[in-house]
């Protein structure tokens, strides 16, 4: 999921069934309640067995997918942001502190039980999806409405995350911490040659418990996970080293081909390398 160009998106109560997700980055900010359903939330080398009313707030650049059950309904609701959009009239108001969550965690979940607070985040959420859907969406009136809602969002989860940010690490049961450690490893040694057995051998556990231990734990396979991480480096360095070869890029990647590379980062992201780089370069300079 790549958004390139909307500043502001919002999605109230998304619901999906029989449906599966990528292991996914993108640029902006991103708010998410989750309300019902059956998820294990993979960020990272994190691992959350989510429960209604979480709230998981993320800089979208870190790794991180779904994991659910097919079986049953997945809602959810949604803010995907960009931080230079709202930026200005924050600091215009004194108030850069209200993103000081994202940027000094890369993900954080906040438990809330369904309090009054994550109600009121879900009616805002609501409000933002109507406008952002409405035939004239770009007229400047509802451009201050978004920023004003995305403030009175952003103040809800900036309290909320400081009454109840939660430290799980000492709660993981030993699947989860098998399957943190093998994420933990991938994500130190995602550049290098890369197998199955390799990263068992690395962990001293059974390459038959490493495969089935973290296809269970987080929805897909090991080596899905390694080419996710080499995928989002290689998005980053097109973005932040553009004087630098995309070959050169992919190799620094852990990708052992530039051909391979190329064909993977196609199916993955809906164009080309170049065109990426292209665009989201450009997107300094409007």
């Amino acid at each position: 999921m790549i958004y390139l160009s909307e500043s502001l998106l919002a999605s109230y109560r998304m619901k999906s069934i029989r449906q599966t997700f990528d292991y996914h980055s993108h640029h902006e900010y991103e708010i998410y309640l989750f309300h019902s359903g059956s998820c294990r939330y993979l960020i990272h080398n994190q691992i959350y067995d989510l429960k209604p009313g979480d709230i998981i707030l993320m800089d979208g650049l870190t790794l991180h997918k779904p994991n659910v059950n097919l079986n049953s309904e997945y809602i959810r609701s949604v803010i995907h942001f960009s931080p230079h959009w709202i930026q200005g009239i924050l600091e215009e108001l004194s108030s850069g502190y209200l993103l000081d969550t994202f940027e000094k965690h890369p993900h954080c979940l906040i438990r809330t039980s369904g309090n009054k607070q994550s109600k009121e985040l879900e009616k805002i959420i609501k409000k933002m999806e109507v406008i952002r859907s409405s035939e004239d969406r770009h007229n400047h009136t509802n451009d201050v409405e978004l920023k004003v809602l995305l403030i009175q969002a952003l103040i809800i989860v900036y309290k909320l995350a400081q009454a109840h940010q939660i430290n799980f690490t000492t709660e993981k049961i030993d699947k989860a911490e098998h399957a943190e450690n093998i994420a933990s490893y991938i994500q130190k040694h995602y550049r290098e040659k890369l197998t199955l057995d390799s990263i068992s051998d690395a962990l001293n556990l059974s390459k038959s418990y490493v495969s089935h231990l973290f296809k269970e734990m987080t929805g897909f396979t090991v080596m899905e996970y390694v080419m996710g991480c080499r995928l989002n480096q290689t998005k980053y360095l097109l973005e932040m080293e553009p004087e630098k070869s995309i070959k050169d890029i992919a190799y620094e990647s852990g990708f052992e081909s530039a051909s391979h590379f190329s064909r993977y980062f196609r199916s993955k992201v809906g164009m080309n390398a170049r065109d990426y780089r292209r665009i989201r370069l450009n997107l300094y300079h409007e």
